[in-house]
């Protein structure tokens, strides 16, 4: 076996919905918008793994990268996904593993990933997670699934994305990585829907005790105040971690809850998490100003819709839950 999924062509692949240019977040974060794109090419729905974005918190200086649950992966789809030990060239592990029909999440850097043009590609090293579908070491060239595609590399990229440039007596860098191992066959949409209801419930219990967007808004405008110190760049590390995450990350739970439930049961909750997603890309745009100019004062009350909105998301679904 030299791919994991045979019948894919970078060339002519289609990313899944949930990466459209039209959503308010066409991507969310590397590791979830990978696992959308695996799920789909999998033939199985990847709203159905939505659920655990209840559960995001803010952190103190960030809001949770939010990552789906392996053991959620396993419950819903069949799919075991622990980590892969890497003790020799990680090409060795990634080529066994394809030929078994496994497929191998590794943390490379996207300096040499020409899918990051404009963004990180030759310039910034940055770790981001990929997982490779084909790997022809003679060929130099690989096909992975990374952010909201799938993509072909070679040449000097696949040679730098492997350490080969490395001087003799180096030691290279073991990257973490994850191997997923896939059922048989394909779970059925009548089992996957009532297994995601259950995670949902399961998820909801485990949601926030203080509302993390409040928490967040208390220290919003003195956090943007030490941004504007800065060089510009960091602003964007800043917004990804912090307006991005919580944005992207309801804008998925809405399209879980529609997928739930076709005939519009979860409307209300719905209705707040896209207020909460389409209000962080407001303030996205605000929170520039704000670091252009230096003026905070208007940072005070931007995020009060959005707090709001998630108190009533909870309440809404906790009803439709009970």
């Amino acid at each position: 076996m030299t791919s994991v999924f045979a019948n894919l062509d970078p060339a002519t692949y289609q990313p899944h919905p949930l990466h459209s240019s039209e959503r308010m977040w066409p991507e969310t974060n590397c590791y979830v918008d990978l696992w959308i794109e695996v799920l789909a090419s999998l033939g199985v729905a990847p709203e159905a793994m939505l659920g655990f974005t209840l559960t995001q918190e803010f952190e103190g200086d960030q809001f949770t990268f939010f990552k789906v649950p392996l053991e959620d992966l396993e419950k819903l789809y069949g799919i075991r996904c622990t980590e892969l030990a890497i003790f020799d060239t990680v090409e060795a592990h990634v080529t066994e593993q394809i030929g078994r029909g496994r497929l191998c999440l590794v943390e490379m850097d996207s300096y040499f990933m020409p899918d990051t043009r404009g963004v990180g590609y030759r310039q910034d090293h940055g770790k981001t997670t990929v997982a490779i579908n084909r790997l022809d070491l003679a060929g130099r060239s690989m096909d992975y699934f990374h952010n909201g595609g799938f993509f072909h590399l070679d040449g000097e990229d696949f040679d730098g994305l492997f350490q080969k440039a490395l001087p003799a007596d180096s030691l290279p860098f073991l990257p973490y990585t994850e191997f997923a191992k896939f059922p048989e066959k394909p779970v059925e949409d009548r089992v996957l829907r009532s297994k995601a209801h259950d995670l949902l419930k399961l998820h909801y219990g485990r949601r926030p005790t203080i509302n993390p967007i409040a928490d967040f808004a208390r220290v919003f405008p003195a956090q943007v105040e030490a941004i504007a110190e800065r060089p510009f760049g960091y602003f964007h590390k800043y917004a990804f971690n912090t307006l991005r995450q919580f944005g992207a990350n309801f804008e998925l739970l809405a399209s879980h809850l529609a997928w739930l439930s076709p005939e519009g049961a979860f409307q209300t909750p719905i209705e707040q998490a896209l207020k909460i997603s389409e209000t962080a890309k407001t303030v996205q745009f605000q929170l520039a100003r704000a670091v252009t100019r230096k003026k905070f004062e208007p940072l005070k009350s931007v995020l009060d819709p959005t707090a709001e909105a998630w108190e009533e998301l909870m309440g809404a679904l906790g009803e439709k839950l009970d």
